[in-house]
């Protein structure tokens, strides 16, 4: 392979890992965030004095519940993504060593 050739490949795979660091980092703030929504739910829930305002929180503790596991899931992902890409880089690298 050219060194051009394999400098774009680099390149590219660079750009890739910071996109997808940068995803990371933006899910684990969403789930930072549903967590303390759900402390603030449970907390309001000790106050509630009606049975529906009741029942709406513990609604919304639920979808937001199945939102840390969906953001759960697509860290995993994005980790299994970024350890892809970085294995690959390394070895893009190694070869575009001069021998």
């Amino acid at each position: 392979m050219s060194i051009n050739f394999t400098k774009a490949i680099i390149n590219k795979l660079q750009r890739e890992i910071a996109d997808i660091e940068s995803n990371n980092v933006n899910e684990k703030n969403k789930l930072k965030k549903a967590q303390a929504k759900i402390k603030q739910l449970e907390r309001d829930m000790k106050l509630s004095q009606s049975h529906s305002d009741l029942s709406s929180k513990m609604t919304r503790i639920k979808k937001l519940t199945e939102e840390i596991q969906r953001i759960t899931r697509s860290q995993a992902d994005l980790t299994k993504q970024l350890t892809a890409k970085k294995a690959s880089l390394r070895q893009h690298q190694a070869n575009n060593e001069p021998q």
